[in-house]
Parts: C-alpha cells; structure tokens; sequence
C-alpha cells in the first residue's frame, strides 16, 4: 500500500524550525550617569563593604564567649548576631527572619515591582562590579564592541583580557574568603588560611565559591535572571497593576521620530511623541531589555534606562520623565485625560506590613523574655516503667539541661507532681526525695539520668509530671512537662 504525502498543515512548518531554545547575544551594557545609577553605585558599596568586613567586626560578649561581631559556630552549635545568641533547639527564630524576609520582598514587589532584583540582589551587585571592571580595562560599550568586530587578538587585546579575568578571579576569590570567615573567628582563620594551616573545607568552600562568583557574575551574567532564577515568574503572580515598575509612558513618546524629523513634523503642525528612537535606553541595559516593548521578565527594574532617557531628553530640551517608575493604569488615564494616581497605600500593601508587623512584633517579645535556662525531658520508651522487686513502679527520663549564660551557675531540679514519688538523679548524692542541686557550666548543656519511683502503695499510676528547673542565683525557672507510666499503661 502507498501512500500520498499532501501538504503540511498551514504554520507545520514554522513551527518545526523554531529552535528548542535561544541563541545567547552578547550584551554590551554602556555606562551611564543619573540618579538610579548614583543609587546603585551606593548600595554595591554599602552592601559589598558589609559583606567583606562585618566579619572583623568584634562585640564584647563578657568572659567564655567569642568576640566575633556575627559568627556561625557550627561547631559548638551557636549562632551569634551582636548581643543575639541562638542555640539549636531556638532555631524557630531562624525561620522568623526567613517568614520576614519573604514578606519585605512581598513587600518590596507590591510598592515597586522588582526592586529587589534591581538593587539588592547579589547577582546584579556582583555582575555590576564585574561589568564595572570590564569597563575599565577595556572600555565602554562602542569601543568592546569594535574589538569584538574586528577578530584581532593583538597582544593589547590579550593583555586587556587577562587582566580583566585576573581582577575577576581576584573579586571571586575574595567573595569566598569572606564567606567562609562567618564560620570562625575571621583574624584566626585568616591568619591559618595565609599559613596553609586552615582546615581542608575552609580551602574546598573557598574554591566553590570562588568558581560560581566568577562563573555567575562573569560569563553568565543576564542568563541567571532569564533563566535560572525562579523570582522574575514568582513576582508576576504577586503583583497587581498599582505596583510601581519601569514604564516607557507610550502616550507622550509615540509616534518615534529622529531629532530633524520631529522637529520637522512638529513644524507642520503633526502630532510626533517625545521618543527619538536613540536606544540608549537599550544600550544601557544590562539584560538587553527593550522598554518600549512594554513589561517583559528580562526587565530587573534598575532604572538605568530612566537615567539614560531623561540625559537624551534633557540635551534636546524634552521633559525628563519619558521613561520612569510608573503604572500601565496611569498611562491609560492620561490618554484618557485623567490625572494619574499613585497607591501605594492599599489593601495587599497594608497586610504585608501588619504580617511583618505581627511576626516581627512577636520575635522581638519572645526575644525580651527569652529566659538563660531550659530544660526539656525525655521518657524511656523500652521498657516505659519497670516494677521492682517491692511493687514499686519506676520510670526513667533522660532530661536536658541548658545554661545560657557566660558562667557556671547552679540550678535546683525538683519533680512536682505524684505527691507519693521520689526522685533520683544518676551520678549525684541523694540529696532529697523530689530535688536535687547540680551545676551546669558556662553557655553549656548537661544531660541527666533521672530516676522517679512510685511506692507499691500508690497502686497503678498513670499521671502527669514536671520537672522544673530553678536558677539558684537569679530566681528564674523553666519546666518540661511528661507523663509517669504505671502498670495500667500499655508498654
């Protein structure tokens, strides 16, 4: 049997040819100057000095505490944040900051659209630091894209690039040291990391932090944006349309024209928009984003094609403001002949900073009434109670104690509860029926085998216990509640 091949079904083919995925274009961002540029300059700073020196910050924590201004003491499990310390069982406070970063980025998106991803985000501090350099070694936007033009590898050019990845590597290397001084006491490991005496991690994190800088903020650049992070599709389903955002306000800069033919134009008497079609706005971006196209997910929001708008529109004598933090409704009003609103106060802005406002409000109380001891208790599980040879019921608890504190301070541990039983603490003097007095050195926990026993003439027992803990010198107590296991429990 054969067959006839008719022809393919209108729009087979287009659809078969179109690539599985795009094609990189080199980006040349040019430099610009104005007020967003001016901003930008002044958060990399801020931000990149915070980052590379708080580490050598010192704070004066008293005796037996380190003096590491923010240090990540994996290995004594302790996070300390200027007077903050967290233990591991307060890591609750940890998923507090993460619950109130998550919401000020909410935040952040409701007032002004990606403003994170245009000043604050560490991939554009970063790859603006290397564009930065880029620039400096080898020139701005007309003069890399010559070079690039012309194929010529002279040894200018060679030079020129290797000092350019050199400085790049130098930023990279930098920005993994810097990391992996959080994690100890940064003039010591500094000092073991010249000497090759560090510890064998130290050099491995380093090395991994050193190549994705490079790679990220170096080679790939916009595509971390376009295509690896996951907040450009996030933001759309949080935004509404009163968010600020880069807007190219097409009301007043269509239709486009060159300077001579505007000015032509206008001397006929025609209608002719704002917009001379210099694309500068294009060339200054750093993800090669046409804003004129309308809002599109390359678009970071950096307001550096505001910049480099209003300086062509303040050299032909135009407005500034052809491009600017806008919305898509106030552009509509204004061809409408309406005046433009600006809401930044409603109802999604208002429950974020009620959220941020409640959970913040709630670490800061749990943070000012946080006590410097703990205790918490834990029931053996095989057997849950043992009969003695008297009748008596026992059960036993492993119960954890912690003092939070920069020195050694002694603690009473009393049983309340099973007016008939008696404790015991393994290791101890048997010092009173239901309490005992023990220490428990400094920023320490100590754990304990405690023993509590119910005569054979209180019959089958099934009841409720505490074991509160009483610091002797300041008054402050801390219980754990559990439960005592006779012989009516199932085991």
């Amino acid at each position: 049997m054969s067959s006839v091949e008719g022809p393919a079904p209108a729009g087979q083919s287009e659809v078969d040819d179109v690539p599985l995925y795009a094609a990189r274009k080199e980006i040349y961002p040019a430099a610009v100057k104005g007020t967003f540029r001016t901003i930008k300059w002044i958060i990399l700073v801020v931000t990149l000095g915070i980052y590379y020196f708080l580490p050598f910050l010192r704070w004066d924590r008293g005796p037996n505490a380190p003096d590491q201004a923010i240090l990540l003491d994996l290995g004594n499990r302790r996070f300390y944040f200027f007077f903050v310390e967290i233990w591991p069982q307060e890591l609750y406070y940890v998923t507090g900051l993460l619950v109130l970063a998550a919401l000020m980025l909410f935040l952040m998106n409701a007032v002004a659209g990606r403003m994170w991803c245009g000043y604050l985000c560490p991939q554009t501090v970063w790859t603006d630091l290397f564009y930065a350099v880029e620039r400096l070694i080898e020139g701005d936007r007309r003069t890399q894209i010559r070079k690039a033009e012309s194929g010529r590898w002279d040894l200018e050019r060679i030079s020129e690039k290797v000092l350019k990845h050199t400085l790049w590597l130098m930023i990279a290397w930098w920005t993994g040291g810097a990391w992996v001084l959080y994690f100890a006491d940064a003039p010591t490991l500094v000092r073991e990391l010249a000497t090759f005496q560090a510890p064998m991690v130290a050099y491995v994190w380093i090395a991994i932090l050193t190549f994705t800088t490079y790679a990220l903020a170096g080679w790939m650049r916009e595509q971390v944006c376009l295509y690896m992070c996951p907040w450009p599709r996030i933001q759309a389903a949080l935004t509404d349309e009163h968010a600020l955002n880069v807007t190219y306000r097409y009301d007043r800069g269509e239709p486009r024209l060159s300077v001579k033919k505007a000015e032509a134009a206008r001397a006929r008497g025609e209608t002719v928009g704002d917009c001379v079609d210099c694309n500068q706005c294009v060339n200054v971006c750093p993800t090669g984003v046409d804003i004129r196209d309308g809002m599109q997910m390359g678009c970071i929001q950096c307001g550096l094609c505001i910049d480099a708008c209003d300086n062509v529109m303040a050299k032909i004598g135009r407005p500034t403001g052809l491009i600017a933090y806008d919305t898509d409704v106030n552009v509509q009003r204004r061809i409408d002949r309406q005046e433009p609103v600006i809401k930044i106060v409603r109802p999604r802005t208002i429950l974020y900073v009620v959220l941020i406002a409640l959970v913040g409000g709630f670490m800061g109380w749990q943070m000012l009434t946080r006590t410097t001891l703990d205790v918490s208790a834990l029931h053996d599980r095989n057997p849950l109670f043992v009969r003695l040879a008297d009748g008596s019921i026992r059960n036993a608890f492993t119960v954890r104690l912690s003092n939070k504190t920069l020195e050694t301070r002694p603690f009473r541990l009393e049983l309340i509860g099973l007016a008939d039983a008696t404790m015991e603490v393994a290791g101890l003097p048997h010092m009173a029926e239901r309490s005992a007095l023990l220490e428990v050195g400094p920023d320490q926990t100590r754990e304990l085998r405690v023993l509590v026993t119910v005569p054979r003439s209180a019959g089958d027992v099934d009841r409720s216990i505490r074991f509160r803990l009483t610091d002797v010198v300041s008054g402050a107590t801390a219980s754990a509640n559990d439960f005592f296991h006779g012989s009516g429990s199932a085991p």
